[in-house]
């Protein structure tokens, strides 16, 4: 199963017998500004408008628990996160389509968590809402509950120790901006730089100027020249383990499984005892 679908396939999908559930989860890592400019608020989005029967999803709230030694957005209570889905009418043997602002990083952290607990159908809208070409509503619909259980996956997650081995023996992918890989700016977590041995792979680099994915054998030479191959094990991490989803959809559109470190940067640069590299090397 494809792991995105297109604009025009979702249309078509929500014509046919077995309607996907929707998730909008639009957010945006910003801050209040200086001019008193309040930051993104996603609900205010989906409530100004939403694909036809979606339903708002809280990455802040829902898809994460609250920032600590774990990270900006370490890994949901899993029983809240369960609650979540069940009321945005999610079942085990309904499809899910997840979509956001068009970034493509929040629709991807839920894709990658409902995986993880076991959905066996949920796929990203390739470009978020601004691929879609159809009706927006402003009701807020009530879903019959769904019945998911999440139940985490044995593989598909890393730790900081993991992810430093992996770095050792395999390929890992730091999904952030070249700048703060390298170490040269730091404008949230504590330290600059990246997990030695891992390798800079900004996720922007997955998509084209229309924010859509890169086709499949493109993505998969992309991964190839940045030393990813079918037989090693392959990680991604980030600043807080939403960008690094995005990197793991992308490989997953290629071909390729990943896993993810879901405290990422944020908790690797909060421990004084890890090591941290510099400068485009990655050692």
């Amino acid at each position: 199963m494809n792991a995105i679908i297109s604009a025009s396939d979702l249309a078509h999908a929500l014509t046919g017998p077995t309607l996907p559930v929707l998730l909008d989860v639009r957010w945006q890592l910003t801050a209040a500004k200086a001019s008193g400019e309040p930051p993104f608020d996603g609900r205010a989005a989906y409530e100004a408008g939403h694909l036809p029967g979606a339903v708002y999803v809280d990455l802040d709230r829902e898809l994460a628990s609250a920032p600590g030694a774990g990270g900006r957005h370490p890994l949901p209570d899993l029983a809240r996160f369960g609650a979540a889905m069940r009321r945005a009418g999610v079942s085990s043997r309904t499809p899910v389509v997840v979509y956001d602002g068009g970034q493509g990083w929040a629709a991807a952290r839920a894709w990658w968590l409902l995986r993880w607990t076991g959905h066996p159908d949920v796929r990203v809208l390739d470009g978020g809402l601004p691929a879609w070409e159809g009706p927006l509503e402003t009701a807020v619909p009530a879903p019959a509950e769904g019945d998911f259980a999440p139940e985490p996956g044995a593989a598909g997650l890393l730790d900081a120790d993991a992810a430093a081995e992996l770095a050792r023996s395999g390929v890992l992918l730091d999904a952030r901006a070249g700048e703060r890989y390298r170490g040269e700016v730091e404008p949230i977590d504590p330290v600059a730089g990246h997990i030695p041995g891992a390798v800079s792979a900004p996720t922007t680099e997955n998509v084209g100027a229309d924010g859509r994915f890169l086709p499949a054998d493109e993505l998969r030479e992309r991964f190839k020249n940045l030393g990813v191959s079918q037989s090693s094990p392959v990680g991604v991490y980030c600043g807080s383990g939403v960008s690094a989803a995005h990197q793991v959809l992308a490989l997953a559109v290629a071909g390729i499984p990943a896993h993810l470190y879901v405290g990422s940067w944020s908790e690797w640069s909060a421990d004084p005892a890890r090591p941290v590299a510099v400068g485009p090397d990655p050692q």
